[in-house]
């Protein structure tokens, strides 16, 4: 009882911790490192990774030394990212109780001293793991060049030289050099700033390091690069949500200390534990990223492999060992969301010491797989992913074979999913039909058909990125200009009607503890002067408009076509000026700027003239745009390139006046609405004051009507009304 009494004491004073946490804390971090390591090495020794090369050894050093850096890269990379996450929108920056104007004082280590501890520690962590992060980019790109020189380290000029030709050359090697550059630019970033807002943007540059390691990955080769590098790429992103926020959270044990104000859904706001608050919000991430990994897992072992036997192979072993580790983190993960973090109770309560205990398990479970992942890097797959001696120039081109002959029925049947983009959609469709429903269990009302509209929109967006158009747009230009037309076009105006904003700040809940969520980064957003700039209707004319002659007419059709990232950055330029144009045309969302309806109509008219003009020069012009392209691809069917160029004018023109014209119609629609809604408003108010103010009007018109009538009588009588005769004043 002594002992206990002293624990609960202990663990209650501010700052303090429990005992058994203090001890979980202290053995966690180095068993981890004992499981990583001691995984490493038997998966490495299994897969004979890191035996000696036959032909050119690149050395001991080299062959260890790559798996660790890598391991130790992919770790303190999640670990920035996560703790950078929760600076951004999990953790409150200030103290309870303490004004945020009164936070002027610094201490001695240059920190406000209002900040939450758990804040402060945060910036500290992420910190240190950008630094380690970038010494471990910087290294992996040395050791990668050992590796693939089969030249063991050394200071020689011939080492030093070929290695800057390696990070200039090489893809690989460029990967690794602007890795190294993220990593350098975030570390210095996360010393310099301190406030959520610059550190949710810092997050989102600590994360596009997944666009050079999905592009490396050796999966991204192969018959289907599409989907083995949005895979990885999806893969990656979750990793580094889900493990980063993981390791940050038994960093933060002795300092997720104190209440905050939050609500739980349907109830009123109340002080509860900083410490449950933290866990039910990086629980909810944190589900959604371990169903990403495990998705884009599943899809990525699919592509490298072909029969069920090769999972016997040592790649199999290692991919069905992932998979099952990655499982286990599923179930304890679950068992934290739905029955320990519910039952938080002190500091010292059984339920808190079993949920830090069960955290440090999936710590040492993690790095276990992450351990696994990194010789699973480099081992190499069953199914051969170099290129067939006898590729077409269509596949050399493009990544994968002349596909037959377009028709109609296949406009529809063709299909090759684009995992990024199917990720995005389902959880746009799942987030959308969970938000309206819960709009209408606590009474609101949403309307049926904006929900139809959104998921009409979602399945066009679908049918765009993952069909016919998507198959066919590296071969055919006319199939590229429909892509480019339902993702400008078409799709916007049902997701538009959708009205996704109005829904999210309805059904998101609003945060009291300072913190933004998801609903306060949106209005941020919406409220800034970015926001305010690429929602005027200036810009988003320019912009519609201008987007067509720059694509077209400059070198950045021939990226798109070319690199996978140009490609899907072209799609999301697309959705995005669509979008942008028909929420300013048609939207209900709430903007900074909304134009008075006559300036909708004529923006309309000037895009549709606009789009008329470049699909007619399309039509005529007789120079084939990115002719190097288009004509090497040995395409033996169909209408020649050029002739295919113009009819893929012919599809600007009509794909693009059919929408203008529906939403011309839709604002003259709105227009009269909103005139009705003035009239009725009017109405109502003229009934509630009596129609006073018509009165008020009559009576004016009255006196002015006298006045009139004095002046015209006094006229004829040649005086004027003020003189009592009549007569000429004297």
């Amino acid at each position: 009882m002594p002992s206990t009494t002293k624990t609960s004491r202990d663990a209650s004073r501010p700052g303090g911790i429990d005992p058994a946490l203090r001890r979980t804390t202290t053995w966690v971090w180095p068993g981890a490192v004992v499981v990583g390591i001691l995984v490493l090495v038997l998966a490495g020794f299994y897969t004979g990774v890191t035996a000696v090369q036959q032909l050119a050894d690149p050395g001991a050093i080299t062959r260890w030394g790559l798996p660790l850096t890598k391991t130790v890269h992919n770790i303190t990379w999640s670990i920035t990212v996560g703790a950078l996450v929760f600076a951004a929108g999990i953790l409150p920056r200030w103290s309870a109780g303490r004004s945020r104007k009164g936070a002027s004082k610094k201490n001695s280590a240059g920190t406000l001293d209002d900040e939450h501890p758990a804040y402060r520690r945060t910036l500290t962590v992420a910190a240190a793991a950008g630094a380690v992060w970038t010494l471990a980019a910087l290294g992996q790109a040395v050791f990668t060049y050992s590796d693939l020189a089969g030249m063991p380290l050394n200071s020689s000029a011939g080492f030093t030289s070929g290695l800057v030709d390696y990070v200039q050359s090489i893809s690989v090697g460029q990967a690794w050099f602007w890795m190294t550059v993220i990593a350098a630019v975030v570390t210095s970033l996360v010393f310099a700033l301190r406030s959520p807002t610059a550190l949710g943007f810092t997050a989102v540059l600590a994360l596009m390091g997944v666009v050079p390691m999905a592009l490396i990955g050796h999966s991204a080769s192969g018959d289907d690069h599409t989907a083995a590098v949005n895979s990885i790429g999806l893969h990656l992103l979750g990793v580094l949500l889900w493990m980063g926020g993981l390791v940050l959270l038994m960093l933060l044990v002795p300092v997720l200390t104190g209440k905050v104000r939050a609500a739980e859904r349907g109830s009123a706001d109340q002080q509860r534990p900083l410490v449950q608050v933290t866990l039910q919000r990086y629980s909810a991430l944190a589900g959604l990223a371990l169903f990403t990994v495990a998705i884009s897992g599943v899809v990525n072992a699919t592509v490298r492999m072909e029969h069920l036997e090769q999972l016997l192979s040592p790649y199999g072993v290692l991919v069905m060992a992932k998979f099952v580790g990655t499982v286990l983190l599923g179930f304890i993960g679950l068992a934290h969301r739905q029955w320990l973090i519910p039952r938080l109770g002190d500091p010292g309560s059984p339920v808190n010491r079993l949920l830090w205990r069960l955290i440090a398990v999936e710590i040492l479970v993690m790095t276990a797989v992450m351990s696994v992942a990194t010789i699973l890097g480099r081992t190499a797959p069953p199914k051969p992913e170099e290129e067939p001696p006898n590729a077409s120039p269509a596949r050399l081109l493009t990544g994968y074979d002349m596909p037959p002959e377009l028709t109609p029925a296949r406009w529809v049947d063709t299909w090759r999913l684009d995992w990024l983009w199917v990720a995005i959609i389902v959880f746009l469709a799942l987030w959308y039909v969970r938000s309206a429903v819960r709009l209408r269990r606590r009474g609101d009302r949403w309307p049926v058909l904006r929900s139809i509209s959104w998921l009409i929109g979602l399945v066009v967006l679908h049918w765009t990125t993952s069909g016919a158009p998507a198959v066919y747009s590296n071969v055919l230009f006319s199939a590229h200009m429909v892509a480019h037309m339902t993702l400008t076009m078409i799709a916007p105006l049902f997701l538009v009607l959708g009205a996704p904003i109005t829904l999210a700040l309805r059904s998101l809940t609003a945060r009291k503890d300072g913190t933004r969520g998801p609903r306060e980064w949106m209005l941020a957003l919406l409220h800034s002067g970015w926001g305010r700039f690429v929602t005027h209707p200036i810009f988003v004319g320019m912009n519609f408009a201008g987007s067509l002659l720059l694509f077209y007419y400059t070198p950045i059709f021939g990226f798109a076509l070319d690199a996978h990232v140009g490609h899907e950055l072209m799609n999301v330029h697309f959705l995005i000026t669509g979008i942008l144009f028909a929420t300013v045309m048609i939207g209900i969302d709430p903007l900074p700027h909304r134009p008075m309806y006559p300036l909708r109509l004529v923006l309309l008219l000037a895009t549709m003239m606009f789009h008329a003009f470049i699909g007619v020069a399309i039509m005529g012009s007789e120079s084939l745009l990115e002719a190097a392209w288009f004509s090497s691809l040995g395409r033996d069917w169909g209408a020649s390139a050029i002739e295919d160029q113009q009819l893929g004018g012919a599809f600007m023109w009509g794909i693009g006046e059919f929408p203008t014209v529906v939403m011309a119609v839709i604002t003259v629609w709105q227009w009269w609405r909103h005139d009705k809604k003035t009239e009725k408003n009017e109405d109502r108010r003229a009934d509630a004051s009596g129609n006073q103010e018509l009165a008020e009007w009559n009576d004016m018109f009255a006196r002015l009507a006298a006045q009139d009538a004095a002046h015209e009588d006094a006229a004829r009588r040649g005086g004027t009304p003020d003189s009592p005769s009549g007569g000429t004043p004297r």
